[in-house]
């Protein structure tokens, strides 16, 4: 008999190949089998698989229009206006470096030792969750003005917010435990994606991931209503994703023009007659959408343009960009107040792929990514080195947390929202990367420590409360 392992590997090979034929490019073989070993070597025996979740979006943003021509047969502009297949190696050898890094970083000499000895649901109930979240949520635009206001702790303050997203997981967790309330949680699901409309971006995707994740911890493919939640929220996330991009540009051009829309009551009023409207178009009209939804998503145009010039007509940087970032990183606004403000990503864009695209002129950031950063300072191969020891570093601090934080569900918590937003995308740049990962384990990393060692001490004495019995008179 052959193992069940052994029976998934042939048929992700079978699948490889399949779609290898049906997009008429080996880089589609090549991509199925590196989403493959990103889920075999990141599953957490600790909490849902936020690594292996990660790593897909970004092997998503890497490859999607291949996979997308290969099922409709649509071809993105895109692909018809430069050589991509080249950035796409390169990103696939840049998610691979990242895996073999995340891989190392776990890897231990010992098994993992839990250290969980207490049980926060038994110190922080649902009902507090729920108001917790309810409060974070009501002073985002408050804390949001604060942290622009002080711009030495701007990051720091902008991070703490994003705590609300450790919340919203914790009551997510909370719903599917036992019971299943699967219920309340889509409810719950909708109504952050209501609100994440009301924003200028895409502001319901990190809450998605949350509930996402938060079922991937407790999916039994044994039952039927796992798959319906499943698949629900699969048909939410793929539905939301195109109907934002087809109303952003004239959501956007309200909130931009006229008597400004404050409001979110309002804002929110504005999206459901636009959605209303995309909803009523004919497919074909969705269509157009649906391709503007892949090309954004497929962040490999200005990386592409970039290796056409480097080292070509463009030398390589040698480390400049990387040094940037890590002397970025290391000069704290708070202690070095005259630091210059980070210029756009649009000037890298302009200068290495050639490119006029809109910048801080307009208000604007065009992505350009680590992995074009990477290959600008040092070309292939030495450009998957500093990928690599980034992966080893985040895997390293994800292994600590799990082996040093007390309570099973705050790790988790703070594990998903941290590691979820340092590691998804792709095309975001290094000096961007690093802070983020810094400021997210500084701030959330060490404020659930904190948390954590508060409520150990708790529950060491209630332990001794109950094992103490006074000596008889």
């Amino acid at each position: 008999m052959f193992s069940e392992r052994f029976l998934a590997g042939v048929a992700v090979c079978g699948a490889a190949v399949c779609a290898g034929q049906l997009a008429g490019d080996w880089l589609a073989t090549a991509a199925i089998l590196v989403l493959w070993a990103g889920w075999s070597l990141l599953r957490d025996k600790v909490g849902p698989p936020v690594l292996a979740l990660a790593f897909t979006h970004q092997w998503t943003q890497v490859t999607i229009a291949i996979f997308y021509y290969a099922l409709t047969g649509r071809r993105v502009q895109t692909m018809d206006f430069i050589d991509y297949r080249p950035m796409v190696l390169i990103g696939l050898g840049c998610l691979l470096a990242l895996l073999g890094g995340l891989v190392l970083g776990r890897r231990h000499t010992q098994p993992l030792v839990s250290p969980f000895v207490y049980q926060s649901e038994s110190s922080i109930a649902l009902r507090q969750l729920v108001i917790l979240y309810g409060a974070a949520t009501g002073a985002t635009g408050a804390i949001q003005q604060l942290a622009w206001a002080i711009p030495q702790l701007t990051q720091a303050i902008l991070a703490i917010d994003l705590g609300r997203l450790a919340l919203l997981f914790l009551i997510f967790r909370r719903l599917f435990q036992d019971a299943f309330r699967w219920r309340p949680a889509l409810v719950l699901l909708m109504s952050e994606m209501a609100l994440g409309f009301t924003g200028y971006f895409a502001g319901f995707r990190e809450a998605l991931m949350m509930g996402v994740l938060a079922l991937l911890e407790r999916f039994d493919r044994r039952r039927a209503v796992h798959w319906f939640v499943l698949a629900t929220v699969g048909v939410l996330v793929f539905s939301s994703a195109i109907a934002w991009t087809g109303i952003k540009f004239r959501y956007r051009y309200e909130l931009d023009s006229g008597i400004p829309i404050e409001s979110r009551l309002e804002r929110f009023k504005l999206v459901t007659i636009l959605t209303g409207d995309w909803f009523t178009q004919d497919l074909d009209d969705i269509s157009p959408d649906v391709d503007r939804l892949v090309e954004r998503m497929w962040t490999v145009y200005y990386p592409a343009l970039a290796v056409t010039r480097v080292p070509s007509l463009v030398p390589h940087e040698n480390g400049a960009l990387l040094w940037a970032a890590v002397k970025h990183l290391v000069t704290p606004r708070l202690l070095f107040p005259d630091k210059p403000v980070l210029e756009s990503d649009s000037e890298l864009v302009r200068l290495y792929s050639g490119i006029w695209v809109p910048g801080a002129e307009q208000n604007t950031s065009i992505a350009f990514g680590y992995a074009a950063e990477s290959y600008v300072d040092f070309g292939l191969p030495w450009m998957f080195l500093p990928v690599f020891v980034y992966g080893v570093l985040m895997g390293r601090i994800h292994r600590w947390l799990l082996e040093n934080i007390h309570s099973r569900e705050l790790a988790v918590a703070m594990i998903c929202a941290v590691f979820w937003l340092s590691l998804y995308l792709f095309e975001r740049s290094w000096i961007k990367t690093l802070g983020l990962s810094a400021t997210l384990l500084i701030c959330l990393g060490g404020g659930t420590l904190l948390l954590d060692h508060l409520l150990l001490k708790r529950y060491r004495w209630e332990q001794d409360a109950e094992t103490y019995q006074p000596a008889p008179v």
